[in-house]
């Protein structure tokens, strides 16, 4: 583990201070780990979560056949008259928005989709664009988190412990509503000086005629029913048993051929360094769970709880929140989840239940306190840094390719603590709700 340790470290030092290219430092990390034979070449390889780069190319694709029609700036000049180019107000519909689409697609997708609308309405209103970025990415983890399908590590629990869609809904809705009540409060108190809107400039926006955006209407009446037979993809693909990035790859090509849009120039337009930052990453992390460094760190989680089942579940909260600030929460989650379910009927016979007899009440008394907990940490804890979760990567090179600079810090400054704030918030939430 020592080894693997030490490379990771070495690797996110340079990361985390931006001394050198991102995607550059993933690659040779897991070119070192390779060669260095920590771990084998052909473990690593299938670590890499090839979902989540269909899926980024697929709506890579997407926007940028959308981007050529207007729509967006048709979009931005819409919502900015709607707010009637009030900076706060339009800020907070974003953000509710985000989440929302979130909690219904994936965090991915969804800001993806919002980014260059957001890049744009800032421009015209003149606000600053990178904390609304920030500010988007954070509110896409939170709301990612109240569903089934909103965030990846909530597809392995649902998958592993037999969770249903409505289960997630029941138990994970009421603490996001919270949370986003409260960052809501917070980000105004924050932005409220920061969003201001001179009269001259709100003006201009009210006088603006959204229709005259759209340059390629008949590009927009062939792309759009495509887009939208994607969007119900990915709300069905779990009961079709699709992954969402094939539904976007496949929506992608599909809306090419039909746009008449050249393939090979917009495969163009991806950005490749992000699907090769997110492969040397998914590696590099791989590379940790080959090693065992997740199911050692768990067992001595576990170990610290010495038996009381709430200190267990704060443990794997928040154990689980600020570990995945720092790797990827997937294959963290899918190294908790076993040790979770060894544990669950050491406390079932602590407490004199028997394990097919009283099934329902394990469940309900010692399981789900257990499962939430980890759900909650893994996802919220995404926004305690820049690479903690796959959006706050995409935004920040969704701001790049715009030339804003999102760095590893700024983005620290902002999610560290509404990080905090959300995980407070939970562990209220799961001693209120299961002690």
């Amino acid at each position: 583990m020592i080894p693997v340790i030490v490379v990771f470290a070495i690797a996110y030092i340079f990361i985390a201070t931006e001394k050198l290219d991102k995607t550059a430092v993933a690659i040779l990390a897991s070119l070192a780990i390779v060669g260095f034979k920590i771990a084998p070449y052909e473990e690593l390889a299938h670590k890499i979560d090839l979902n989540v780069l269909f899926l980024l190319v697929g709506m890579m694709v997407i926007v940028n056949i959308l981007s050529q029609t207007g729509v967006f700036e048709w979009i931005a000049i819409y919502l900015a008259q709607s707010s009637k180019g009030q900076g706060m107000s339009i800020l907070i519909k974003f953000l509710l928005a985000t989440a929302i689409l979130s909690a219904l697609l994936d965090n991915v997708t969804t800001v993806i989709l919002i980014a260059p609308i957001t890049i744009l309405v800032t421009q015209i209103l003149e606000i600053p664009t990178v904390p609304v970025l920030i500010m988007e990415a954070i509110f896409s983890n939170i709301g990612g988190t109240s569903t089934l399908v909103g965030d990846p590590p909530n597809i392995v629990i649902g998958s592993q412990a037999n969770l249903t869609f409505n289960d997630f809904v029941v138990n994970l809705m009421p603490p996001v509503v919270v949370i986003l009540v409260a960052t809501i409060l917070v980000v105004y108190f924050v932005f409220k000086k920061r969003m201001h809107v001179p009269e001259a400039i709100r003006e201009r926006v009210m006088r603006a005629h959204p229709d005259k955006a759209i340059i390629d209407p008949k590009m927009l009446k062939r792309g759009l029913p495509v887009f939208f037979l994607v969007l119900v993809g990915f709300v069905a693909g779990h009961w079709l048993h699709m992954e969402p990035g094939l539904i976007a790859l496949g929506g992608a090509l599909l809306m090419a051929l039909i746009c008449r849009v050249s393939v090979h120039k917009v495969l163009e337009k991806v950005e490749w360094a992000t699907i090769f930052f997110f492969a040397g990453l998914f590696m590099l992390i791989g590379a940790m769970e080959v090693n065992g460094v997740f199911e050692f760190l768990g067992e001595q989680v576990i170990a610290l709880s010495k038996g009381n089942l709430f200190l267990t579940a704060m443990l794997v909260l928040w154990f689980c929140a600020i570990f995945s600030a720092i790797v990827d929460n997937i294959p963290l989650v899918i190294a908790m989840m076993p040790l979770l379910k060894s544990i669950i009927p050491a406390f079932a016979q602590a407490k004199g239940y028997n394990m097919d007899v009283d099934a329902a009440i394990i469940h309900t008394q010692i399981a789900a306190p257990l499962y939430w907990a980890l759900a909650l940490g893994a996802c919220l804890g995404g926004n305690g840094s820049l690479i903690g979760a796959s959006a706050n990567v995409v935004v920040s090179q969704i701001a790049m390719r715009n030339k804003y600079k999102l760095s590893f810090m700024t983005f620290t400054k902002y999610g560290f603590p509404m990080m905090l704030l959300s995980l407070a918030i939970s562990s209220v939430y799961i001693w209120l709700r299961y002690f």
